[in-house]
């Protein structure tokens, strides 16, 4: 009585620690092995089967396990199961399947016991005898129980085989007595595996929804380009890098499942803030583009100029001026118009450093004067018209500047687009008192490329914006530290860098990788339409000479050469004209 009673304790005692084992498992293939492998144990089965129900509705072989055959396939083996699912339902006809045992527990949800395989004609065990006849085996007694979620459906079935006697070793029936243990093992087990495919099912959701956003990021200009996608892929092979190396700052540095999930959600984000930046700011080409480019508007009145000029040349003719004289000073006016656009044209493109002198040529093109007779204030928008109030309005025929810098160019920041010194982020930016300023002779005078002071804060912006977004998702525990991996790849060593001004003491690894994928991407990026893409010699010297100037870590600067991230990746994904010979002793310094 005692040793019954104390076997029974055992067996409860047990049932609780397999229920603790079943909640606490996370991976699928493990999770399941552990179900059929408890289950098997508990009642001494030789072999077992589990099957999941797909959502096509059949029965698929998940794991199988004889022990007498050592025969082992599914689960964590990496052996594959090559026999085809069952039906539930006859393909054809629609009716259920109660031919084969296993799904009629799936259709009908109650457990099965059969003593003896061979001795029954209730269900369809040819595969079986097919099968002993192929081993030598005698499959002998089934147990088949439904596993059930909470709702009650049947998500899977396990099937257990050829129980054995505890001390003879004889195959003998299931025992009665034990089949209730099984089915609230199976319950337990079937709510474990519920939860962990609805916990799957949210992560292949947010999978999918960072991908899609970042995929999204991509599209949203051809100057990005598959962006996003690359630098999650560099920045992991960085990652692997330093884990794997035991030199200096790697020694104690390393990343399990979960920090390394962090890192590819904050790598996919990195730029998540950019659907905030206006299209025709990031692909600004030309000095005067805005939504269109404005040259033309500057073209039409140098056009105008040049008819003007014909004009007043045939009507000095037709008054009996000197036709010969008044005919060549038309023509040097003509050429004079004619080459003054074509300086403004070229000084548009903004390709080359703009010199003092270059400058002050545009701004004489600029103040010579046209006549306009027509009404600028109406058919504009609302807004448009508000800023054009600012001054009053002139007297037509009015004669006005080629270029020029008018009040209704001026975009004012309004107090939502303003970053307060105690804002809870800690950005630090230079914020310009505008928002933008679209003066023509303003924008025609930017030194070095296409964009103003206003732009390019609008461009650096989206990193406020990436580190905004992602500060307002609840982001489980696994994965709280995507903000700071995400949102440092504009920093540098020394405090230089935005939004918040950090410097490496403030950043993690992961966040200091980060600036060197996105670095490296951009500059060997082949698919972007405003640039050629750099070779590799050219790519790794701009990135030394980062890491000089202390823009990127030194030591992960040093790993990516040493390890070979760079040339791996190169070969990946750049053009084979890109992959040229690199020493990269020059830059070991």
């Amino acid at each position: 009585m005692v040793k019954e009673r104390r076997k029974e304790d055992n067996t409860f005692k047990r049932m609780i620690d397999i229920g603790i084992a079943l909640s606490s498992e996370r991976d699928h293939n493990r999770l399941m092995e552990l179900i059929l492998l408890e289950t098997k144990d508990l009642c001494n089965a030789d072999g077992g089967t589990l099957y999941l129900r797909t959502e096509d509705d059949r029965l698929k072989f998940e794991i199988m396990r004889t022990d007498s055959l050592n025969f082992a396939k599914g689960g964590t083996t990496g052996e594959d199961i090559t026999f085809p699912p069952l039906y539930l339902h006859d393909p054809e006809t629609g009716k259920p399947n109660n031919h084969n045992i296993a799904t009629h527990v799936a259709l009908s949800g109650k457990t099965v016991s059969i003593p003896d395989a061979y001795e029954t004609d209730q269900f369809d065990f040819s595969g079986t005898k097919k099968f002993d006849e192929g081993t030598g085996y005698r499959s002998k007694s089934f147990l088949t129980v439904p596993m059930k979620n909470h709702d009650g459906d049947v998500i899977g079935v396990i099937q257990l085989l050829n129980s054995r006697d505890q001390e003879t070793g004889e195959v003998i029936a299931f025992n009665e007595g034990i089949q209730p243990l099984i089915e609230s093992l199976t319950s337990q087990a079937a709510v474990a595996l519920d939860n962990q495919n609805l916990l799957l099912a949210q992560k292949q959701l947010l999978d999918s929804f960072i991908a899609m956003i970042a995929g999204a990021i991509d599209a949203k200009s051809p100057y990005t380009g598959g962006h996003c996608q690359r630098v999650p892929v560099l920045a992991m092979m960085l990652a692997d890098q330093a884990c794997a190396s035991s030199e200096g700052i790697f020694n104690d540095f390393d990343m399990n499942a979960d920090q390394r999930y962090e890192m590819e959600i904050a790598a996919l984000l990195h730029d998540c803030g950019k659907v905030t930046t206006p299209e025709y700011v990031v692909d600004k080409a030309t000095k005067l583009e805005t939504i269109y480019d404005r040259i033309h508007e500057v073209r039409t009145r140098f056009e105008i100029l040049k008819r003007d000029a014909e004009i007043a040349c045939l009507k000095a003719i037709i008054d009996g001026g000197d036709e010969v004289a008044l005919r060549a000073g038309l023509e040097k006016t003509l050429k004079g118009l004619d080459d003054d656009f074509s300086f403004i044209a070229d000084a548009n493109i903004g390709g080359e450093f703009m010199t003092d002198e270059a400058i002050e040529r545009v701004k004489t093109i600029a103040a010579t004067t046209w006549t306009r007779t027509l009404d600028d204030r109406i058919g504009v928008s609302h807004e448009e018209l508000k800023r054009m109030e600012r001054a009053p309005a002139k007297p037509l025929p009015v004669q006005e500047p080629l270029l020029s810098d008018r009040p209704e160019h001026v975009i004012e920041r309004d107090p939502a687009n303003k970053i307060a010194e105690d804002n809870p982020f800690g950005f630090k930016m230079n914020e310009p008192v505008d928002m933008y300023n679209r003066g023509e002779l303003y924008n025609m005078c930017i030194q070095k490329g296409t964009l103003t002071t206003e732009e390019r804060y609008k461009i650096n912006h989206h990193m406020v914006q990436t580190i905004a977004m992602l500060g307002q998702l609840p982001f489980p525990k696994h994965l709280l530290k995507v903000p700071e991996i995400a949102g440092g790849h504009h920093e540098t060593m020394i405090g230089t860098g935005y939004p918040k001004r950090l410097s490496k003491e403030d950043m993690t690894l992961p966040a200091r990788m980060m600036a060197i994928a996105d670095i490296f991407e951009a500059l060997t990026a082949c698919d972007r339409p405003y640039k050629k893409a750099k070779t590799l010699s050219e790519s790794l010297k701009i990135l030394w000479f980062m890491k000089k100037d202390q823009h990127i870590d030194p030591d992960l600067f040093e790993l990516f050469l040493k390890s070979g991230v760079y040339k791996t990746y190169a070969d990946k994904f750049l053009m084979e004209s890109q992959i040229d010979e690199v020493d990269i002793s020059q830059y070991l310094d």
